[in-house]
């Protein structure tokens, strides 16, 4: 279940570190908590969990699309020059969202930064958008950075270090389908028993993007996403899966989030024309 809302910066302070999605995250709890204390700390702590026990929030957002802004590379800060910012959020779960998402969204106030930089946001409006029909041949837009990893034999997480890699490299594509098939097990209780399949065709060049999640802490990690136009050919249970809680990683810190949907009559004419 998919919401587009609208926010207006409230007060003077326009900074936002270069790299929010974290506190934007952190936004996202606190408002959650503010409504339902015990709602917030089950999303939280425990996500949807599958038997191994590993876990799954299901849910993701865009990054903030204000009208008008200004990168300061030096500071490392996005300053807004506009007052109104757009934003997507994304519910897997449908059961009473509706209700609980405007309500609780609705004229709120917060805040988004760190301590050297924080802007105040009122939401103006909160509407939710029609759901897409989903298909098992779709175009996506990543509203923000894809974020997929595997585990390397001595321990350590690696990801795509460049746009072919995550364009072109099958082991991408194998970990994407698994995580889709995780949190389809994860929400529903149970395995896929579909028909297996994924394809994945970059129409435009991976942006990568270099984020730093808990920055100038102890705790600060960095992750590589990548913004790109995609097609995907998959059970439209498992794109359905993809578009309201995110494709890959991290979806609850802001990573994996489509949008700008259409249906595709054939796959492999959208890998011609790519390259026509």
């Amino acid at each position: 279940m998919r919401f587009h809302i609208i926010l207006r910066v409230e007060g003077s302070r326009r900074l936002l570190p270069l790299n929010y999605q974290y506190e934007l995250s952190a936004a996202t709890y606190h408002i959650l908590a503010s409504a339902n204390e015990e709602f917030a700390e089950w999303l939280h702590e425990n996500g949807f969990r599958m038997d191994n026990g590993k876990q799954f929030k299901l849910f993701t957002f865009s990054r903030l699309n204000p009208e008008k802004f200004r990168i300061l590379r030096q500071s490392n800060q996005l300053e807004l020059l506009s007052d109104k910012v757009e934003w997507q959020i994304s519910f897997l779960p449908e059961h009473s969202t509706q209700k609980f998402v405007e309500g609780l969204f609705q004229k709120r106030v917060f805040e988004v930064g760190n301590k050297q930089s924080v802007v105040q946001f009122q939401v103006d409006s909160i509407e939710m958008l029609p759901s897409p029909e989903f298909t098992d041949m779709m175009t996506f837009e990543a509203l923000s950075p894809i974020f997929v990893s595997k585990k390397l034999d001595d321990g350590r997480d690696y990801y795509p270090q460049n746009a072919e890699e995550f364009a072109n490299a099958p082991w991408v594509r194998e970990r994407l389908f698994k995580n889709l098939l995780d949190k389809y097990e994860a929400f529903y209780g149970k395995e896929f028993e579909g028909e297996r399949f994924f394809e994945m065709m970059t129409l435009t060049e991976p942006k990568s993007v270099l984020v730093s999640i808990k920055a100038n802490t102890r705790y600060e990690t960095r992750v590589r996403g990548f913004l790109c136009r995609l097609a995907l050919h998959c059970s439209a249970d498992l794109l359905r899966i993809a578009y309201e809680s995110g494709l890959g990683e991290g979806n609850s810190q802001g990573f994996g989030c489509l949008g700008n949907v259409s249906n595709i009559n054939n796959f492999y004419y959208e890998l011609d024309r790519k390259t026509l």
